[in-house]
Formats: C-alpha cells, structure tokens, sequence
C-alpha cells in the first residue's frame, strides 16, 4: 500500500518484486555497469539484516516524465534508481547471481556463504572463501538456494546425511528464514516526475540518514547512464573510463580487452593518448566532465538545467518532447568529444602550466580550472579571440577568478552569469569589465594585502604568490643555484622568522607564528643553517659573506645579486636587523610586497 503526496510516494516493494522489476527493465539502475564501490563484507553485512528483519533504508525512485514522441503519441517514462544502486546491487549479486563491476574494472559475482547451524553469537553469513566450498557445514553460494530450480526437501535431506548430528529443525527453519528474504518489504520513495533537481536534492538530504547529499552531476549520469535511444550507455562509459584513465593510464590496456564495444565506439580513439599521460595537473572527475562538457555547448551553467534538457523538457512550454531530448544527448556528446580532445587538453593544461601553476599543489579549486577549461573550448569555437591570444586571456581569467574567489561561494549561479554575460556582451567586452570591476587599485592595495593575511598554507592567494614566482623562474630565498619551482615538489616551506625562535620570544599562538607571509621556499641546506637563529643573525651572515666569499648561509656571494634575492621573494631590504620585536611590521611590509608582486605577475601574462 502506498502513501501519496504532492511530490512523492512512499510504497513497499518485496525484494523478489523489485528484482522482477529490473530484470523486466521497469527500473533502471544508472551504476549497474559502474564499478560497485561496496566491499564484499558490506554485501555480507546487507544479507544479514535482510536475514533478521532489520531496515535497509528507503530506495529513492524518480519517475521520468513522459515524453512526446515525434509522431505525436507519449512514452511512458522509465523509473531510474537514484538512490539504492549499491544496495540492490548487492543483492542481485548475492542473491540473483548477477556478475557486477569492481574497482579495476573486471566482472565478478561476490558469493555469499550461509551456514544453517550458526548459533546466536556465531557466524551465520560469511564472504565466500575456498574453506567454504570444502565444508559439510556451510552452504558456499546462497544464490544457489534462490534458484527457482532449488528443492527444499532434497537439500535438507542431503545436508542431515552430510551432518548426521544436525537436528532437521533447526536446518528447516534457517532455510525458510533464508528463502523469506525474497519477501523482504523494501521502503521505496517514489519522486514524481514534475519535481525540479533542487527539490529531489533536497528531499533525498532530508531522506537519507547519512546526510549524504546528491548533487546534479549525480542526477546527469543516472539520466545518461539509463537512456537507451540516444547513446546514453556508451556516453556514460566515455565519461567514466575518461575520469579513470586520466589518474590511472595503465588501465587503458585492461580496458582495450574488457569492453571491445566500446573501443568501437567513436569514443574510444579520442581517449587513447591518455595511456601515456602521465599529467596530474587536472584530473577530472565525472562531474567536471561533464559540467565543462554542457557548459560550453549549451552556454548554460546550471548542470539542473542539463538533465532537464536531457529528460526533453521545453523551457518555454514545459512539456517533455523527444526531439529535444535527442539533440541535448547529441550536443552533449560533442561536448565529451572537446573535452577528451588531445590538442583541446593539453593545450589547456598548458595554459594553466606556463602561468606558474605548475604543480598540482598551487591548485585550490576545480571549479575554477572547469570554468577555465570551458572558456578555452568556448574561444577555441567562438573565433573572437585570435587563437595565438587565448592562452594569454585563460591564465588572466584563471588567476583572475582565483584572486577573487569567484568559484567558491555559489559556483554554479556565478558560472550561469558569467556565462550569459559573455554571450550578450562578447567575452573582449566581459573580461575588460569585470577586471576593471574586481581588480582595482583598491584590490591590489588593500583587499589582497588583507587576503594574506592568513595562516592557510593551502591559502589560493598565498598559492598564487607561489606560482608569480614559478612563472618568474625565481631563485629560493638565499640560493642562486635552487629554483622556486624545484623545491615545491618537495614541500620544502620554511619560516623566515624561525617558529622556534618566535616562540622563545613570546610568540606563541599558531595562527601567528605560522602567517603565509612567514613563509618561503628555502633549500634544505639553507634550512638546516637557519635553524633557531634570528632574521638579523643569519641575514647579516649571507650579507657578509658577500664580502668575503665564504659561503656561511646560503650561496650568494654578490651583494647586489643578495638584495635582487630579497626583492624576488618580497622580504624588506631592513630585514637584517629584525628581531622578534619587530614581527608584526615585517609581516604587514612583506604581505605589501607579495601582493604587488602578484599584480605584476597578473599584468605580465
């Protein structure tokens, strides 16, 4: 019986039913052909609440609309499994012998064993293991005794002659109880079609008891994954082997032997260079594949939008039509096709590179590269720019949005705007506007020098300090032979005034002592000299040796070359004769310098 409402019903199904359901495609599950990313003891772990009559949680169904064919009739939309998938995976591979997808990608069925003489404090259920299948006791497979084939009487009889000391109730009582999880009853919220994806979001957070929450991504791939006119499936499979290539290119040589139909696909040559890839600048997942993928075909940022668009819906009548559908599963794909591009990547990647941000660890927000990404395809097909001037407006439009955050806050609304703003204005006329709107002199002077003022080594502001420098070929403080660029990989950031010393002399609160602005890039060698010491104690040494050519604290033996050291990496020239009483002034001098550094790294680009 079911409970109705204006947006949703609240019904039982039997696992029996819902298995029916989806064998007969009723139901669809977008993750069945995604690797299943349960553990085989959590499959163990669902069998036996089933087994005990313990709530598994509600499944959430959305019910498509449906959709008007061309020849005028409807189609009946498909139900999608938005919520469940792992869970009724689990039991289609435990209980109906279903083979599903692991992590690596390759087909297995997780057996479950089942062992009719447990008692209370033992173990009933157990992941299948060779000691299973050698034992009189344990059933190996209960998938086995879910076969409509399976005869009761004729494996009790069996199981007491193998176990001449089991009592014959007890076995026939742990099979019925066994087989009655077929009439497990599974709560099952049915979300009616006319629901948009903030609404549907809002109920499954309200719903779930986990708190996990469903973004529009998650909607996007389950609409994809359970189409079945338009190429959704092998859409779906582009933009997950993608995503796993792109962090693990050895997997392409499993996947040329795994799925041979979709190395037939159109799909599969513009995937293949990233066996050899080994960047890790941006590795995209399925949602940043996919917003990059809507947004620059269809100049919309909502990603809300796109499974309403793929669902057929018409925003000026409101109705569901299958041409409409069709068309966004086709431009959708050609925006899958620039993004896996080879040129398209790379050269973005490029871009991002040559501005200095050429570690993944100066990188702070995938949302701003997946807008960055979307405005390089968006002026690769525009022609507005010269293609030898896109690089330049990438890096200014990145490093501009990272300096303002622009990402961060609402991300999707900001891209929406941003989006239609380059479409009435041209991107020339939008750019222009917006650097002068959030880059005035006010910026550079006050707002970023208040930015540094953090103790955030992962700071997006302190970062791209870090990549000015990068993109300067900056020398580390004290050295001439150690490169800025060669020392983040290794994390070498050290204090300029020594936290230990800041300590002894009363500073001693962290988010103080550890101020982005007491922070470089020193060698290892130069760390260990530095120690504890005081800023006008070993400054005064490397300026000294400059006289003398004895290499005491770092490598610079020229003093012009010394103080051109210091102007780089933004440390006032009175450093060496700062103590611990004049902190405060150095990191107020030094966050002054850092952001003007920045603003002549931004016009440089």
């Amino acid at each position: 019986m079911s409970t109705a409402y204006d947006k949703y019903t609240v019904t039982q199904y039997s696992v029996n039913s819902i298995l029916g359901y989806i064998e007969a495609d009723d139901i669809a599950i977008p993750e069945i052909q995604r690797p299943f990313v349960w553990k085989a003891t959590q499959v163990r772990d669902l069998i036996d609440s089933l087994y005990n009559g313990y709530p598994t949680g509600y499944l959430i169904i959305w019910q498509n609309p449906n959709v008007r064919l061309k020849n005028g009739k409807e189609a009946v939309g498909k139900k999608v499994l938005i919520d469940g998938q792992q869970r009724v995976t689990a039991i289609m591979t435990a209980i109906a012998g279903h083979e599903i997808l692991t992590d690596d990608y390759e087909e297995r069925v997780i057996k479950i064993a089942f062992n009719p003489l447990a008692v209370e404090e033992g173990e009933r259920f157990a992941v299948q293991t060779p000691a299973h299948l050698n034992s009189k006791f344990w059933i190996p497979d209960i998938a086995e005794v879910f076969k409509n084939s399976f005869s009761t009487r004729k494996f009790i009889n069996q199981y007491l002659a193998d176990n001449p000391e089991a009592d014959e109730n007890v076995v026939d009582q742990a099979i019925t109880q066994l087989l009655s999880i077929k009439s497990c009853q599974l709560g099952a919220i049915i979300l009616v079609p006319q629901l948009d994806i903030s609404e549907v979001t809002e109920i499954f957070v309200r719903i779930n008891s986990q708190g996990k929450r469903l973004n529009e991504s998650d909607f996007a791939m389950s609409k994809i994954a359970a189409d079945e006119r338009y190429g959704g499936n092998m859409l779906r499979k582009a933009i997950d082997y993608f995503c796993h290539l792109a962090v693990d290119p050895a997997f392409y040589t499993l996947l040329s032997t795994i799925d041979k139909d979709f190395m037939g696909s159109k799909y599969a040559t513009k995937l293949r260079w990233l066996k050899d890839d080994s960047e890790d600048i941006y590795n995209p997942d399925y949602n940043d594949m996919l917003r990059v993928s809507f947004m620059h075909t269809f100049g919309r940022g909502k990603l809300g939008d796109l499974v309403s668009l793929l669902s057929g819906r018409d925003f000026v009548d409101r109705k569901f039509k299958e041409e409409i559908a069709e068309e966004s599963f086709s431009r959708l794909g050609v925006g899958v096709l620039n993004f896996m591009n080879q040129y398209n990547f790379e050269q973005f990647i490029l871009a991002i590179k040559s501005a200095g941000f050429r570690s993944s660890k100066l990188l702070n927000s995938k949302m701003t590269l997946d807008f960055a990404y979307t405005l390089y395809l968006l002026l690769q097909q525009t022609g507005e720019v010269p293609k030898t001037l896109i690089k330049k407006y990438i890096q200014k439009w990145f490093v501009l949005s990272t300096l303002t955050s622009r990402y961060i806050g609402s991300p999707e609304s900001q891209m929406d705007r941003d989006l239609r703003g380059i479409a009435a204005k041209g991107f020339l006329p939008f750019f222009e506007e917006n650097e002068a709107a959030m880059l005035s002199d006010t910026f550079w002077d006050v707002r970023l020098v208040q930015n540094l003022e953090t103790s955030s080594i992962s700071s997006p502001f302190f970062n791209t300090f870090i990549a000015a420098q990068v993109f300067s070929g900056d020398r580390s403080l004290l050295s001439i032979s150690s490169r800025v660029f060669d020392l983040i990989g290794a994390g070498d950031v050290h204090h300029i005034f020594p936290r230990e010393y800041l300590k002894k002399n009363g500073i001693e609160d962290k988010s103080v002592y550890n101020q982005v602005a007491n922070y470089t890039y020193l060698d290892t060698s130069v760390n260990i000299v530095v120690g504890e010491r005081a800023p006008n104690d070993y400054f005064s040494a490397a300026l000294m040796q400059c006289g003398t050519g004895e290499q005491v604290v770092g490598t610079i033996t020229d003093e012009a070359t010394f103080f051109e050291n210091l102007t780089i990496n933004c440390i006032p020239r009175n450093v060496i004769s700062m103590t611990a009483n004049d902190y405060s002034d150095f990191l107020l001098e030094r966050r002054r310098q850092m952001a003007q550094r920045i603003k002549k790294y931004y016009f440089a680009l």
